[in-house]
């Protein structure tokens, strides 16, 4: 199986690598350049090139990418809420907009303190999901900061961590699967309040007296093919952390 999914994502990222080539430098930002927190702001707080996401019992929060993106590759490092977290989810995710959306998950599941965190990655295409895989990570999130990435083009969909494919979905819409190849999608992160189902099916709940959870996003990563919304047309977009908060975009010729 690991063989497998090794074979995939490189065949992924060549083919990744034939609709984004011929990049050049085109201009520097910093992540409000490229974010904004379109959800509960005042939860939010950026610090250097840190976002950091806080979760009480008024509101969760979260932030969006201004551009939307219909392949490549975007990657965040993450440490996720330290103790007890049972009843929270956070989330690194990219989304279409409408009820028949494309969607693409990593959630993050609350759990009770010393208990390992269990990961949830999901598909959705055209509005429909229900394609929920759970993983266990082979390490303490909360400790340190940690890589998660998409990469998806016309032919995969991968989850990795670490730089570890966790999960490849492959198109198969030969055999009358659905596979999300045309909408473009933001790129997303958020932490709310889940324990209707996050921990143990609901049976653990949120406990508010370790509230205000918190969880930090630093050196988002973008290596993307953006989509126009005036002409629809799509031009390779890449944006690196350079380690400072700063971020490098790049544009197709």
């Amino acid at each position: 199986m690991a063989s497998n999914i090794c074979t995939s994502l490189e065949i992924a990222i060549f083919m990744v690598g034939l609709v984004c080539a011929d990049l050049v430098l085109a201009m520097c930002g910093n992540i409000s350049e490229v974010f904004e927190y379109n959800w509960a702001p005042n939860h939010i707080i950026s610090q250097g090139d840190q976002i950091k996401l806080t979760l009480d019992n008024v509101s969760g929060c979260g932030f969006e990418s201004k551009k939307k993106y219909l392949f490549g590759q975007a990657s965040v490092q993450i440490k996720l809420i330290e103790g007890d977290s049972a009843g929270t989810v956070t989330a690194f995710y990219m989304a279409s907009e409408g009820p028949v959306h494309d969607e693409l998950d990593f959630e993050f599941l609350g759990n009770v303190s010393r208990e390992p965190y269990l990961v949830q990655t999901n598909i959705y295409v055209n509005g429909t999901g229900n394609r929920e895989q759970r993983h266990t990570l082979w390490f303490d999130p909360t400790l340190d900061f940690h890589t998660y990435s998409f990469f998806w083009n016309r032919h995969f969909i991968v989850f990795l961590v670490d730089g570890i494919p966790i999960r490849v979905f492959t198109n198969k819409e030969d055999k009358g699967v659905l596979f999300r190849r045309q909408q473009a999608m933001s790129i997303r992160g958020s932490v709310w309040n889940a324990d209707d189902w996050a921990t143990q099916g609901g049976e653990v709940k949120t406990n508010w007296t370790n509230a205000p959870f918190v969880s930090t996003f630093r050196s988002f990563i973008i290596n993307a093919c953006e989509l126009l919304p005036e002409t629809d047309d799509v031009m390779a977009n890449v944006a690196n952390s350079d380690g400072s908060g700063g971020i490098s975009q790049l544009s197709l010729c």
